[in-house]
């Protein structure tokens, strides 16, 4: 016989006003019966519940909506291999340091450990990959644990990231006492700042203001520190990067991006700022192979992009934001004595390489196959999307060319992890919580395969979003690196499958274009009958940077060919 339906005073009910209250607005998810309790809840809660096809999505999505929004993103999948689903997707978002709350179910505690149906530690799985992981038995701690899983997930006084909980479904079903669901736990709290040391400060500005030629690099947790950052940049002359992590916070028209000097600019460096960014792979682990001499000064509220690697000769425990403000406040009358010749001079190349290179995309030549290349495709984008584009990047050899030829606002990709895959999930939930903004997903074909099935949860649940598949029937880079490397290609071939028939056969708009004059209006189609998505068949043979750099044969000592080279004579005496 059916159970009651679930009270408004059961746990799944708290749980469902514990989000609404933290202004949770979606929860992604697949529907299963340990979790079913709280799925309710959360529709009679005015909750919008977007059901997706496969749980690692769900998690992809949640963890969009997070980094969009700055809030937290909710998944909420069932138990056993709904958890074991969500697991990619709970590992890029504890490297990429997302707010995400994954929600999940157990048996009843009558029937746990004794063979019940997906009856499984969870805990034990996810507990590497979290900053909290609890299995909640008691009716009446389910405010509480909410609350600190929570306050994990965003950061409060710790590293932000995504946590878990879970809850016996019984546990769900049972009724919490009035007298623990207090206040405290439902009101959001003012998410505590730290606040950067004085003599670090004045030990920030003393370097800043003797330094020659600044370098800032931003990461992830430089997040709503642009303004800061930017006033900063200009009073002090110095040269900006962005990365995938932060790529928009900095205006590509403000005289410090120099981004297509980024090889030689972090050479010439006398000091090197970090900002809320790990010196990881990307930055060549801040080797002094690649950086020379150079000095650091590091900024960030979190130990992981604060001492990793390079140790700063001054380093800034506090909030990005309020540390760029304090050096600001700071600062001497005198002006700093960085050369603005320096700058000048990289952002004149910067400028003449981002024209050259806009030029060189609009005309760029066929493979010997015949097919487009894939900078065809991204020039008709850049033509078409509007400024505040959402550009979601994704794949292998592809996400190597959109990197560099896509401009973006706001910019989202596979991030450290190099978790392909993520671009539709991505794309959904971005084009869901900013509605009102364009949002395009560029992706290789490849990672576009990973999910996409959920093209049918963009249309059920009509998420705007623009799917481009760079349709190149290979795992490109792999191929070039099988190629030259082994004289030998092994189960890299794909096929140049129609996605856009598989994308209609869900009543999706879409269309498969192989001619780059065909390319405008079949943009513009797309983008007025949303969603949509455009499969366009693009050569193999164009190599990325990515492809030429050695990043696919994973040297010894540095990501990239040229560095690993580096590496080597440095570490034997002789760089």
């Amino acid at each position: 016989m059916p159970l009651a339906p679930i009270s408004d005073q059961s746990a799944a009910a708290v749980i469902a006003r514990f989000l609404k209250a933290r202004g949770v607005r979606r929860v992604y998810g697949l529907c299963g019966g340990h979790i079913m309790p709280i799925w309710m809840r959360l529709d009679a809660e005015g909750i919008r519940i977007v059901d997706v096809r496969d749980e690692r999505a769900a998690v992809y999505m949640a963890h969009a909506e997070a980094q969009l929004t700055g809030g937290l993103g909710v998944a909420l999948v069932t138990a056993g291999p709904g958890v074991t689903n969500a697991m990619t997707g709970i590992a890029n978002a504890h490297v990429a340091r997302a707010s995400v709350l994954v929600l999940s179910g157990l048996p009843p505690t009558a029937q746990e450990n004794r063979g019940a149906l997906q009856d499984i530690v969870h805990t034990e799985l996810v507990r590497s990959l979290t900053r909290y992981a609890r299995t909640v038995r008691h009716p009446d701690l389910v405010p509480q644990e909410l609350a600190e899983a929570a306050a994990r997930a965003l950061g409060e006084a710790g590293e932000p990231g995504p946590v878990y909980l879970d809850f016996p479904v019984d546990t769900l079903r049972a009724t919490v006492s009035g007298a623990v669901q207090l206040p405290e736990c439902f009101d959001p709290p003012a998410l505590a700042r730290v606040v950067p040391a004085p003599d670090a400060v004045q030990a920030a500005v003393d370097k800043l203001w003797t330094a020659k030629r600044i370098l800032f690099i931003s990461g992830r947790g430089a997040g709503g520190a642009g303004s800061a950052l930017s006033a900063l940049l200009k009073r002090l002359n110095a040269a900006y990067l962005d990365t995938g992590e932060s790529r928009g916070l900095i205006d590509d028209d403000h005289p410090s991006v120099v981004a297509a000097m980024r090889g030689s600019v972090m050479g010439q460096a006398d000091l090197v700022v970090t900002v809320g960014r790990r010196l990881d792979f990307q930055l060549a682990y801040g080797s002094p192979a690649i950086f020379g001499t150079t000095e650091f000064l590091r900024i960030a509220d979190c130990a992981a992009e604060l001492r990793d690697n390079r140790r700063g000769v001054v380093e800034l425990f506090a909030d990005p934001a309020l540390a760029l403000q304090a050096i600001l406040d700071a600062a001497p009358a005198t002006p700093p004595a960085s050369t603005p010749e320096w700058l000048a001079g990289l952002r004149q190349q910067h400028q003449q390489r981002s024209d050259k290179l806009a030029i060189a995309m609009r005309t760029a030549a066929p493979g010997d196959d015949g097919r487009m290349h894939p900078n065809r495709v991204l020039a008709s984008l850049r033509d078409a999307l509007p400024r505040d584009a959402i550009v979601v990047a994704d794949g292998g050899d592809f996400l190597s060319f959109a990197r560099v030829g896509l401009p973006a606002q706001t910019y989202l990709d596979p991030g450290s992890l190099g978790c392909i895959g993520v671009g539709t999930p991505f794309g959904i939930a971005a084009s869901l919580a900013c509605p009102e903004r364009v949002v395009v997903v560029a992706t290789g074909d490849g990672a576009f395969g990973f999910n996409a099935m959920e093209i049918d949860t963009a249309v059920r649940h009509q998420a705007p979003v623009l799917v481009v598949v760079a349709n190149n029937g290979s795992w490109a880079i792999e191929v070039r690196d099988q190629q030259e490397t082994h004289g030998k290609v092994v189960g890299t071939h794909l096929q140049f499958a129609d996605h856009a028939a598989m994308a209609r056969a869900f009543g999706m708009h879409a269309e498969r274009v192989s001619s780059p004059d065909d390319l405008p209006a079949a943009i513009a189609r797309a983008l007025a009958n949303r969603p949509a998505l455009l499969d366009v068949v693009v050569t193999p043979q164009a190599a990325s940077s990515d492809a030429k750099s050695g990043l696919a044969w994973v040297p010894d000592l540095q990501a990239l060919a040229a560095w690993d080279d580096a590496e080597r004579k440095w570490r034997a005496g002789s760089w």
